[in-house]
């Protein structure tokens, strides 16, 4: 892979021009166009810069004149990027020798000039390495500073907890020192140091006081590289050898040392992320978005198990593409990390071109398990960052929710008002229908309304939608009260060619949005459309439609059981002469119902409600009996 290199290293041309454009529309000036007949064909960098020479957009390009003419000579569709061109002043560019070199110059100059148009990685964070010391008696540590002292570094690691599992692993297995002492040869030789802690709790084999030599040290320490680089089958293949040999010529002490050492390893490997038999680097790359934001989850994997792991965000400034962002991502997390990985895993294609590197979008196999791994990780960090946004700010989530509803149903406004219909009825009995307001995704109770049907009997659910319908709109209208943006009605394509033809009877069909919602298969009907529209089941549209719908149903139904129920208990009484509503109370009170009010003993009703009230109740028993 090609090691990053600063601006001053390529061979360097300027061009400059003066624009003078006071929107995007002007024609270009003379300026502009004189630069962009100089500009060559060659791949490189451009900047824009504004009236204040700052540098605020990179790009690259494979073809410079035709990549920045483009800016300057069609209309661009993205708001973001014609205030990007109102704003340029000044053009210069960078020639390189081919595409590769182009995308490190851009990266370089990007994390260099912190353009106001170019997307930046939202990190800024040191990551930890583990350093194997180049000393006598080398110590193996976790630091954040890299030395040029001899030592071999490896990561960086995106994980402070992985790095000192790994590093506690490695001092158990192989005791290696943990002390600052200046462990030459002479210093052992001369007896300057006595044996500590750590020797007497066996995390240490005292190399202090000579008890290992350098020679058995080094070759420990040969080990712990080879984990660190991601061999860890290597050593445990040659750690069970080493055991079984040892058991063989009856060193059972040595031979179970080396057991619980590789043990040891073993739960380190299971605790660790084995993905597949895949034996070679390898990195793999998700990705994500939303209207703002761009997320990319990185793997590397070394003998099939992630050595590093690490999701980021992008923020989007102009109309970069998903390909644009991915390939920046590559570049960014493969010069961050070291990696020269020949194969890279990818969801599609980015734009990016790295020399003697592979792009694989696999279907199947090792490799697709890793790509759908990557794919979870990067879908859950979006919904986590999500969620963590909303906790902050709740304003956020509903308006992320009836943005999407509107996206989905097409609608010319967001639906910060929605108002849902429900009929309900047994057999034509007591029909009432509901209406339930939402506002913001949220129930407004105080709005809920209930209307029991005047002008329809028998069964006759569109006609009664009609009703209501109507009742409830001109009163708006008369009232001069805000019309909702969307209408739901419980039911199928005939309750909602019921109500459209109310809506244009009353004048506000056009006004408001409607629709139409089917229980069975939830499926979601439009005016005029036979074709209904089925939305996946776990989107948030559904989820609030499906929420007012039942809403709805549940306010109609639950007014719908206190009207017959009421019905049910007073009607008898209600037909009796000469019992007002203070009686009818005491007896319903005491006996609960109109069965037990027959039952009664003719003594028992003299003595809750008098002797002429008791003669007037079991004449009306007498004749219901009858």
């Amino acid at each position: 892979m090609l090691k990053s290199r600063t601006p001053c290293l390529y061979n360097i041309r300027w061009g400059v021009c003066f624009s003078t454009h006071l929107s995007y529309f002007c024609s270009m000036n003379e300026d502009i166009k004189q630069t962009l007949s100089i500009i060559p064909n060659d791949p490189g960098c451009y900047m824009f810069l504004d009236k204040k020479e700052t540098v605020i957009y990179v790009g690259k390009a494979k073809n410079l004149k035709r990549r920045v003419a483009s800016y300057f000579n069609k209309n661009q569709d993205h708001v973001k990027t014609r205030v990007l061109v109102r704003n340029i002043r000044k053009i210069k560019y960078i020639v390189v020798n081919n595409e590769e070199e182009s995308f490190l110059l851009e990266n370089n100059l990007i994390k260099e000039l912190q353009p106001r148009y170019n997307v930046m990685l939202k990190d800024d964070k040191s990551y930890p390495y583990i350093v194997v010391k180049n000393e006598y008696f080398p110590r193996v540590y976790k630091t954040r500073k890299v030395v040029k002292d001899g030592s071999k570094y490896f990561g960086p690691y995106t994980s402070v907890h992985a790095v000192d599992t790994l590093v506690e692993m490695l001092r158990k297995v192989y005791k290696i020192r943990t002390c600052r002492l200046n462990l030459t040869p002479p210093n052992i030789e001369a007896g300057k140091f006595n044996v500590c802690l750590q020797y007497h709790i066996k995390m240490c084999d005292a190399p202090c006081v000579g008890y290992i030599s350098l020679d058995d040290y080094n070759k420990n320490i040969e080990e712990v590289i080879e984990i660190l680089k991601g061999n860890i089958s290597i050593i445990e293949r040659k750690m069970n050898d080493r055991m079984e040999f040892l058991a063989g010529e009856l060193r059972f002490e040595e031979a179970q040392d080396m057991k619980e050492k590789l043990m040891l390893m073993k739960n380190f490997r299971e605790k660790s992320q084995v993905v597949s038999s895949i034996n070679y680097n390898i990195d793999v790359f998700s990705f994500d978005e939303d209207e703002s934001s761009a997320f990319i989850n990185y793997f590397h994997v070394s003998s099939g198990s992630i050595v590093q792991a690490y999701t980021f965000e992008y923020k989007k400034k102009l109309d970069e593409s998903p390909e644009d962002l991915l390939g920046l991502g590559i570049m960014e997390m493969r010069q961050r990390f070291e990696s020269e990985s020949k194969e890279i895993i990818v969801p599609f294609i980015p734009n990016l071109k790295i020399s003697n590197v592979t792009f694989t979008i696999p279907q199947r196999g090792d490799k697709r398990k890793l790509l759908d791994l990557s794919i979870k990780n990067v879908k859950q960090y979006k919904i986590d960052k999500l969620k963590k946004s909303e906790m902050l700010n709740p304003e956020q989530r509903t308006m992320r929710i009836l943005t999407t509803v509107q996206k989905d149903l097409n609608l010319k406004e967001i639906p910060f008002h929605i108002e849902c219909f429900d009929n309900s009825n047994i057999q034509g009995e007591s029909p009432v229908s509901a209406c339930v307001v939402f506002k913001k995704a949220k129930p407004a109770k105080e709005e809920y309304r209930h209307f029991n049907i005047k002008s329809v009997t028998g069964i006759d659910d569109y006609a009664s939608m009609q009703e209501v319908i109507e009742r409830r709109y001109s009163r708006v209208l008369n009232e001069g009260e805000k019309l909702p943006q969307l209408i739901v009605i419980d039911g199928g394509k005939g309750q909602l060619s019921a109500v459209v033809k109310t809506m244009q009877k009353i004048g506000i069909y056009g006004k408001v949005a409607v629709i139409g919602i089917a229980e069975r298969l939830e499926e979601i009907y439009f005016p005029f459309d036979s074709v209904p529209l089925y939305i996946d089941k776990n989107s948030e549209t559904l989820k609030l439609i499906q929420q007012i719908r039942n809403e709805a149903h549940r306010f109609g139904l639950s007014h719908h059981r206190k009207k017959r129920s009421k019905k049910q208990v007073t009607s008898g009484l209600d037909n009796i002469k000469g019992i007002g509503p203070t009686t009818k109370k005491k007896l319903l009170t005491h006996y609960k119902s109109i069965k037990r009010i027959k039952e009664a003993e003719q003594s028992e009703l003299e003595e809750l409600i008098g002797k002429s009230r008791a003669k007037v109740i079991m004449n009306w028993i007498v004749g219901k009996d009858d």
